[in-house]
């Protein structure tokens, strides 16, 4: 089977979503750093990629995906290595409501609402506090979903990790680095779920230098 190559820079959650599954699935692949800090997905190079200036692409034995709901149940049919959907339509249908609601709400809300003001604001035209006040809201109510839809179980849609909390880590990651991290995690049932998220080692094995 062909490597996969996944063009997209480490520091993009939904990059780290795909690596984050690669690395518990132990699939080798080549990436191409595409650096949306810097324009790059909008490059006519890439545009011939995704035509909405989007990272991750994958391309695979001739075929090239975009988005990212599409290349994470693409490599789950694909390749080998521990699953990250869940076995029973109980659990599956918990997981695709999380990764809708993230999709929907949960990244422009606590990436573009909050995290962004803090740590990139030149992507969303600059601070905006009204923006952030939103943003503080909107990620609350996220949040407590997120943690309703995962009631008791250690991760959010069961016993073990999923699609769902690679996509969810990512995003809280920067987050955690703001001065609203308290305000916006102080959500019932949310640290537990917070801690193993960090424990996982593709969690850490994947973490963006931003350094760079």
């Amino acid at each position: 089977m062909a490597k996969p190559v996944l063009y997209g820079f480490d520091a993009s959650t939904y990059v780290r979503t795909v690596r984050m599954q690669f690395a518990e699935k132990n699939v080798d692949y080549d990436q191409v750093p595409v650096n949306v800090l810097e324009g790059e997905p909008h490059t006519p190079e890439h545009l011939a990629r995704h035509p909405f200036g989007k990272v991750p692409v994958l391309e695979h034995d001739g075929l090239r995906i975009i988005e990212t709901s599409a290349i994470v149940r693409y490599v789950e049919d694909v390749f080998a290595g521990p699953p990250l959907t869940p076995d029973t339509p109980r659990d599956r249908a918990r997981m695709n409501m999380a990764i809708a609601l993230i999709d929907s709400y949960g990244y422009g809300s606590l990436i573009g609402g909050v995290a962004a003001y803090h740590l990139f604001p030149q992507l969303v035209g600059g601070q905006n506090d009204d923006a952030r006040r939103e943003g503080l809201a909107q990620s609350q109510v996220v949040l407590k979903e997120l943690m309703r839809i995962r009631g008791d179980s250690p991760f959010i849609a069961g016993e073990r990790q999923t699609l769902a909390d690679c996509y969810l880590a990512p995003i809280c990651f920067y987050v955690g680095l703001t001065e609203d991290a308290d305000q916006v995690f102080d959500v019932e049932g949310f640290a537990p779920w917070w801690d193993r998220a960090q424990a996982l080692k593709s969690f850490r094995d994947t973490e963006p230098d931003l350094g760079e």
